[in-house]
């Protein structure tokens, strides 16, 4: 299963983007769809994820601003962000989990995007 990711870039402070994370391949089901993202120098963090019930997470330091949100008919799962904070700079990666069809049983992926960079100037 890959992943496409898009939607990052340079935004001013307070600003907003919009990141999108589709997936393709022999998808059966997905079951959980998030964003991490990684700043130079620190570990890759969960900034938000949400089950195949809707159900959803995020980090304390997005609440409020963050919102995730996936359409199950295209394997897509999005991330609007909003009121951008120096400290979301960051390379933001989408992390996809589920089963694919593979022979004549469902086989588990955990795939991950190849990452998009976000940027928040003063």
């Amino acid at each position: 299963v890959q992943l496409q990711a898009s939607g990052g870039g340079l935004v001013q402070a307070g600003g907003s983007l919009r990141l999108s994370c589709a997936a393709s391949g022999s998808i059966f089901r997905i079951s959980n769809m998030g964003w991490y993202r990684q700043a130079p120098g620190k570990q890759r963090e969960l900034v938000a994820d949400i089950g195949s019930l809707g159900n959803t997470r995020y980090a304390d330091s997005v609440t409020g601003r963050f919102t995730i949100a996936r359409d199950n008919a295209k394997n897509t799962v999005y991330l609007q962000t909003n009121s951008l904070k120096l400290e979301d700079t960051a390379v933001y990666y989408c992390n996809v989990y589920g089963t694919m069809v593979s022979g004549s049983y469902p086989e588990v992926f955990d795939s991950w995007g190849q990452g998009t960079l976000v940027t928040v100037s003063s």
